[in-house]
C-alpha cells in the first residue's frame, strides 16, 4: 500500500507495537526507528533522526510517541518541513489531514484515549486535504519557518 515511518520513545513502546501490527494488516510497509526497549531515551532525539529519515522521501507520513504526545510532536514541529499534528480524537485525527495537511502525527503512550489510536490513524489515512483557503493557510504555517 504505502511506506510509514514511526518511532517512540520510552514511554509509548506498547502503543507503537500494537500500531505498527495494524498498519502491517492493512499492508503498509512501516519504517520503524525505535526505540526498542523501556530504558530511558530523550524523545527529542528520536523526533530529530525520525523526522530527519522521513526528509529523504518515500513515505506516505510519520507516526511519533512519547508518554504524552506532546514533547515529541513539539521538537517535530521545530524541523523545516515538518507539520506534525497531536491528535486527541476522531475530530482532530480528521482535521490534522483535511485542514492542515499534517504529514507526521502523534501521540501519547500513557494517555487514555476515547477511541483506540488505530481508529484515530485509520481516520487520518482515509482523509483527503482539503486544499483550497486550507492550502493557502498551509502554506502560511510553511512561511514562518522563513520568517523565524
Amino acid at each position: 500500500m504505502g511506506k510509514i515511518i514511526i518511532a517512540s520513545d520510552h514511554g509509548a513502546i506498547s502503543l507503537k507495537s500494537e500500531i505498527i501490527d495494524f498498519l502491517k494488516t492493512k499492508k503498509f510497509d512501516v519504517k520503524d526507528m525505535g526505540v526498542y526497549s523501556e530504558d530511558a531515551v530523550d524523545y527529542p532525539d528520536m523526533a530529530v533522526v525520525t523526522c530527519n529519515e522521513f526528509k529523504k522521501g518515500g513515505y506516505d507520513f510519520g507516526i511519533l510517541l512519547c508518554g504524552t504526545g506532546i514533547g515529541i510532536s513539539i521538537t517535530a514541529n521545530k524541523i523545516k518541513g515538518i507539520r506534525c499534528a497531536l491528535i486527541h480524537d476522531l475530530f482532530t485525527s480528521e482535521m490534522a489531514k483535511a485542514h492542515n495537511d499534517a504529514n507526521f502525527i502523534a501521540f501519547g503512550g500513557r494517555v487514555q484515549y476515547s477511541v483506540p489510536v488505530t481508529q484515530m490513524i485509520e481516520k487520518f489515512m482515509e482523509t483527503k486535504f482539503a486544499g483550497d483557503r486550507h492550502l493557502r493557510r498551509v502554506n502560511k504555517i510553511m512561511d514562518t519557518e522563513k520568517l523565524c
